[in-house]
């Protein structure tokens, strides 16, 4: 992996024909609550080498909410999230440690014709 200008991680497939397979692929994601096994700026990273793009806030457009474990009751993004679930968005919320077994997943390539 290289590093591009923002000083953030670029993948480059040595195949343009194929695209990353990851549940976090061209997803976005929001981080709420502070993480108990690594820093915010590393789950970031964790993430967007999975093909994920990180978001600050909560909004329609968001795919997951990631909770961490040291948090005492819902955040503004946590409630954000779930009035847009009701509202029929597809927001998924998932615990830190479901987070962290998803970015261990094996990333799969695939061709782009599938």
């Amino acid at each position: 992996m290289n590093k591009n200008q923002d000083n953030t991680e670029v993948i480059y497939l040595s195949n343009p024909s194929e695209r990353l397979m990851h549940p976090f692929y061209n997803k976005q994601i929001v981080f709420t609550g502070a993480l108990s096994t690594m820093t915010r700026s590393e789950a970031a990273k964790k993430a967007r080498a999975c093909g994920a793009f990180m978001q600050g806030a909560v909004t329609k457009e968001t795919d997951f909410l990631i909770l961490g474990k040291n948090r005492r009751e819902k955040s503004t993004k946590h409630l954000k999230a779930e009035q847009l679930i009701q509202l029929g968005h597809d927001i998924q919320i998932i615990a830190e440690d479901d987070f962290i077994w998803l970015i261990s997943m094996q990333k799969e390539y695939v061709p782009s014709s599938l």
